[in-house]
């Protein structure tokens, strides 16, 4: 599953380039015994099966670089992962994630292994794999050349604080929706704050928590206080 995903686009590129590394561990390599058994039945009687702490903790051992290097274990009960997370990791050499299956993963490795239980939303997924790939994509994007312009990150959603604001190409009147007159000024300045309106309008009406973050300053909130609207209004 993994490595289809991780073959194309940007993120195979850039393992072709080596700008990345990527390794997928199967935790049966790190089992003992006859079938190599990875899980087994919870203790109390609850019904389904449970990963055992052993292959866990002997496949991190075996991988780790560096003492430092976090473990991420994957739960929908942990942190929301997010862009701080993203960029954070990027700078480093080394991050591990485990994948959950089945009913979870022995709460040991999460007590006595595990640096971080990351969620990547209110919801539960069969397994963390889908989960990895959403990290590992949003890791990578932060990893200098693996995106072609490093312009493009900064100017993504969340990287300031705020939602990105609306992209228009061609064709210019598409079945009666024209492209805001503005981008066609000619005048930069008044594009960008035109921009800068429009994103902290949408930001204000998708996630107002956002805007009680540090990264927005004061004159940004009041101006987005009192859009109401307004920021599409030069169309």
């Amino acid at each position: 599953m993994l490595a289809n995903v991780f073959s194309a686009g940007i993120i195979g590129k850039a393992l072709e380039r080596r700008t990345l590394e990527i390794h997928v561990h199967d935790l049966r390599a790190f089992a003992s015994g006859k079938h190599r058994q990875v899980d087994d039945r919870p203790f109390g009687g609850k019904p389904g099966m449970v990963l055992k702490p052993e292959p866990i903790f002997a496949a991190v051992e075996a991988v780790r670089i560096e003492k430092e290097s976090p473990v991420v274990l994957l739960s929908p009960q942990g942190r929301r992962f997010d862009f701080r997370l993203a960029k954070e990791w990027a700078s480093l050499p080394q991050v591990l994630i485990i994948c959950g299956r089945y009913e979870g993963v022995d709460e040991r490795v999460n007590e006595f292994l595990a640096t971080h239980e990351v969620s990547v939303g209110d919801y539960v997924l069969t397994g963390g794999e889908p989960a990895a790939i959403v990290i590992v994509d949003a890791v990578s994007r932060f990893v200098p050349d693996v995106v072609g312009k490093m312009e493009s990150v900064r100017e993504d959603s969340f990287f300031h604080g705020l939602f990105d604001h609306p992209q228009y190409t061609r064709p210019r009147d598409f079945r009666g929706h024209k492209v805001p007159e503005i981008l066609f000024s000619g005048d930069h300045k008044k594009i960008e704050n035109w921009r800068k309106s429009i994103a902290l309008e949408k930001t204000a009406k998708m996630r107002p928590d956002l805007l009680e973050r540090p990264r927005i300053t004061p004159c940004e909130k009041r101006k987005s206080e009192k859009l109401n609207g307004k920021g599409r209004d030069e169309r």
